[in-house]
């Protein structure tokens, strides 16, 4: 369906809204305007399709975008206060040690197919989050850190056991990555899926059909009746559907989401906040929680293996010129790894400086010289260096040329390549062909910093024993350690504590170069009332509806 003949379609539901709150109005004058609204279609235009909907990928913006309104999580992280509160869960007990956990789920909760969510349904989720499925290519969750098993109490009681302690287990029973599904989604191969109608969640909405790549229908679930404990609105969701439309141009929309076109809209980059707020337009820009947006060095290639090589580049990075030329307040420069909203984070702007004559003096302690061409060069090698656009982070290409031309002022060529989607993830797991590659991950807890640097997680140093394993031969095991103390130290003090060491450690061995604490940005219109975040940013429609307007 066109955006010209959605707007159609709107007109005459408006109508038809318009009409039942003028009869609503007759019957009870006490109806107030921001009395929420049941009824309407929430067009949503998304910058990118999502990819695969197992629920440990919801990282990817559009997959969480998707599963936040199909699936529920056991817990539900409070995005205010972090709090951990009840959802399928009622309540839980954690021994002292955090290697068992036992959940308690409410009764009478069912997926859209009919089958029960219960503890069985609950183990077969977790069993295969915790130690993946080789036959069907189903990846361990990055949340989850020593899992064992599950066992069934009861109907209603699952219990979890961990080989060594879990600290972050609890809050990782709230994330988007563990939505719980149905066992017949998990009895199909990971490859099929990316089909959303492959997916049977117990969430306020399900999905009715989908033109893959394109465009993605929702409709309410009538009998929903089990949201957050501590929502003020239970039962169905308000909304009677939401419409995904891909919309990967920035201007198209923009476009539609003032002329009328769409409700809301994710991906609003800086240049356009001026020209949304002017018109009266709202924007959210929810923090993602995580390490912050960065590139990251392979040190298996030769060219980044020497640290002082690493501390020179970060030090010719100039971020602030970064962020006031492509950004607004709404993105933060970052002071840190991870976010200063992010739990463990400490203030290491003092390791983060520029210094564009101490670069240099590095690379030419280092052993490089200025070649005819004014690049640098050693023992018949350039150093010259490649990275690929990352088109999840915002306008990530602009910030990788700054990079460039920055890099370039001491005698480093950066190649900035575009790529598609294949020649980019195979190349990013070659450190000989991109030293250098983008980093982001977003999660409210320590965890985080695990998730992004661990060779069995996200490995962006593509480390020994990790995703590069055939061609890796760089490890670093004080790091490695650190991130297994991180994830299994059960004092909350020492934890955190451990997390200010990794970050200190990962700039001082300057593995990456942060720049800016990333948000998720979405606008909307201003008769969308009830837009809720989760706790990294990840929208939830549930609370949502449409004013009159």
């Amino acid at each position: 369906m066109s955006l010209q003949s959605l707007t159609a379609t709107r007109r005459s539901a408006l109508k038809g809204l318009a009409a039942v709150l003028l009869a609503s109005a007759i019957v009870s004058p006490a109806l107030a305007q921001d009395t929420p609204v049941q009824g309407g279609t929430l067009i949503y235009l998304e910058q990118q399709a999502h990819t695969n909907l197992y629920p440990p990928a919801g990282g990817f913006y559009p997959n969480g975008g998707v599963l936040n309104q199909i699936t529920d999580k056991l817990t539900y992280q409070n995005p205010e206060t972090l709090e951990i509160e009840p959802w399928l869960a009622e309540a839980w007990e954690v021994n002292d040690t955090a290697t068992e956990y036992t959940f308690k789920l409410k009764p009478g909760i069912t997926f859209s197919d009919g089958t029960p969510l219960d503890a069985k349904a609950v183990a077969l989720n977790y069993d295969i989050f915790g130690l993946g499925n080789k036959d069907l290519k189903f990846p361990i969750s990055e949340v989850i850190n020593n899992y064992d098993h599950s066992e069934v109490v009861d109907d209603l009681t699952v219990k979890f056991y961990f080989k060594k302690p879990s600290p972050g287990f609890l809050q990782g029973t709230s994330v988007i990555g563990s939505g719980i599904v149905s066992a017949s989604t998990l009895a199909r191969p990971y490859d099929e899926l990316g089909d959303a109608t492959k997916i049977i969640g117990s969430g306020p909405f399900v999905v009715e059909s989908e033109k893959l790549g394109k465009e993605l229908n929702l409709k309410v679930r009538a009998d929903y009746n089990w949201g957050p404990d501590k929502f003020a609105h239970q039962g169905r969701a308000y909304l009677d559907a939401i419409k995904y439309i891909i919309t990967p141009e920035d201007s198209v929309r923009i476009g539609a989401l003032l002329a009328g076109q769409a409700d809301i809209i994710r991906q609003v980059q800086a240049y356009d906040e001026p020209q949304v707020n002017d018109a009266g337009f709202d924007i959210f820009a929810p923090g993602t929680r995580g390490v912050n947006d960065a590139i990251a060095f392979r040190p298996d290639n030769p060219l980044v293996a020497d640290v002082t090589v690493r501390q020179a580049l970060l030090l010719a990075t100039n971020r602030k010129e970064i962020v006031d030329t492509l950004f607004s307040s709404n993105y933060p420069l970052a002071t840190s790894v991870i976010s200063s909203q992010a739990a463990g984070y400490i203030d290491l702007s003092d390791k983060l400086v520029f210094d564009q004559e101490k670069a240099k003096a590095l690379l030419a302690e280092a052993g490089w010289t200025p070649g005819a061409d004014g690049i640098l060069e050693k023992d018949g090698k350039k150093l010259d260096l490649t990275v690929y656009v990352s088109l999840p982070q915002p306008q990530n290409e602009g910030v990788l040329q700054l990079v460039a031309q920055q890099w370039a002022q001491v005698g480093v060529k950066l190649n900035v390549l575009a790529g598609d989607a294949g020649s980019r993830t195979l190349d990013n797991l070659d450190p000989l062909k991109t030293p250098v590659v983008v980093s982001m991950v977003g999660r409210a807890d320590p965890d985080v910093i695990k998730s992004g640097f661990y060779p069995k997680n996200r490995d962006w140093l593509l480390q020994k024993g990790g995703s590069s394993d055939k061609v890796a031969s760089f490890v670093d095991d004080k790091l490695n350690g650190l991130l297994e103390s991180l994830a299994s130290e059960t004092d909350s003090a020492k934890r955190l504590a451990i997390a200010g060491e990794i970050q200190g450690y990962v700039l001082d061995q300057a593995y990456i170069v942060p720049f800016f604490e990333e948000p998720q940005a979405f606008a909307a219109a201003p008769y969308v009332e009830g837009l809720q975040f989760e706790a990294v940013g990840r929208p939830s429609f549930y609370n949502t509806w449409l004013a009159a307007h």
